[in-house]
């Protein structure tokens, strides 16, 4: 039995209630939660933007430390620390054959809908899985490729922000675009993710990182994060300032927001020749797209799901990169929260003024 935060109906809230997980079938692991992170992909889901089968527990950014393998499981073992991850890869599919597990569907690592349901509650009736993890939870029951052992030394509550935050993020940096030293990055919308970014072009070594977001306090972070210019992003001239501190342009746009509004600035700060690359989950009736002068002019657009990471290399490195005081995830987490707590940091989230809240599990 374990206490988890239960998504019954969109727009009400999350419900802490008991859950059963099944034993570990050949390929999956049973995972104590130590700690998850709240993300704003969760509250499109909770708040019914993106719609998905309920009942349902959130929740996908976590850390925690395994209990249980099935018989198959060779990747990880009981005891060992890992970071889960919501692009669980399949391993045999042309995405992860060619190196983009990130866009693999997975379609091999959730249990077939007809057999016995991962999650229930008491009486047997089932509750959804979402993003394959179901992370509000006091346990996991997930996929082997979805998860990945660290450093024992690693704060777990650090650990999570980087399953989702830190890898969409810094993922886009380094796998989806390359940023080469000296190059210019402006990251528009300073929440986790884009905070996240903004320390990962510091370190890829970014010649000027441009964080553009409306409100002060997130600014401030960014700053601290290793951003070397901000812009307020609802001021009349942000493009304008963004292509003077620029000279005529950002090399990397970055949108972490997931807004219409936020998109075409990102398409309108780039240079010749420029990336705007969109991170945020936009309402789904959304569109963002280039003019024939854009074109002409050889910038491009694209979309880096999860920062297009390669799960099972990126992760390690990212925790070394904490541990050798690289990468700061310290700023990122503005609180650590009980479960119990749930509800009220996604009512801090909407409000938008501080960073990533936690979960603990003690």
């Amino acid at each position: 039995m374990a206490k988890a935060a239960i998504l019954e109906q969109p727009g009400e809230g999350l419900v802490i209630g008991d859950v059963e997980l099944a034993d570990p079938a050949p390929h999956e692991v049973l995972i104590d939660t130590k700690a998850c992170g709240l993300c704003h992909s969760d509250l499109h889901f909770i708040d019914g933007a993106y719609p998905h089968p309920l009942p349902a527990i959130p929740g996908h950014e976590a850390a925690g430390v395994v209990s249980a393998v099935g018989s198959e499981v060779r990747s990880v073992q009981v005891g060992d620390h890992v970071v889960s991850c919501l692009s669980a890869f399949c391993g045999q599919c042309e995405f992860c054959v060619t190196g983009r597990m990130a866009l693999c569907l997975g379609a091999n690592t959730r249990r077939d809908p007809t057999g016995t349901p991962r999650i229930t509650r008491g009486d047997g009736s089932p509750v959804n899985q979402m993003l394959n993890l179901s992370a509000f939870s006091e346990q996991m029951l997930i996929h082997e490729n979805a998860c990945v052992s660290i450093d024992k030394d690693m704060p777990l509550d650090r650990a999570a922000v980087i399953g989702c935050a830190v890898t969409t993020g810094a993922g886009t940096i380094f796998n989806a675009c390359s940023v080469v030293p000296g190059e210019t990055v402006a990251v528009v919308g300073c929440g986790g993710v884009g905070l996240a970014a903004i320390n990962a072009a510091k370190i890829a070594g970014a010649g000027k990182v441009i964080a553009i977001d409306p409100i002060k306090e997130k600014r401030d972070l960014a700053e601290v994060l290793g951003a070397t210019h901000t812009v307020d992003a609802m001021a009349d001239d942000a493009v304008q300032q963004v292509m003077e501190m620029s000279g005529g342009g950002v090399h990397h746009a970055i949108e972490a927001v997931g807004r219409q509004a936020s998109a075409d600035l990102a398409v309108a700060i780039m240079r010749r020749g420029g990336t705007a690359t969109i991170l945020g989950m936009m309402p789904l009736d959304c569109k963002v797209g280039l003019s024939a002068m854009d074109l002409l002019s050889g910038k491009k657009l694209q979309g880096a799901i999860m920062g297009m990471n390669h799960f099972p290399v990126d992760l390690p490195r990212l925790v070394d990169f904490y541990m050798r005081g690289l990468l700061d995830l310290d700023t990122i987490i503005a609180e650590r929260i009980p479960l119990d707590e749930v509800n009220a940091g996604f009512d801090k989230m909407r409000e938008g003024h501080s960073a990533r809240s936690v979960i603990v599990f003690d």
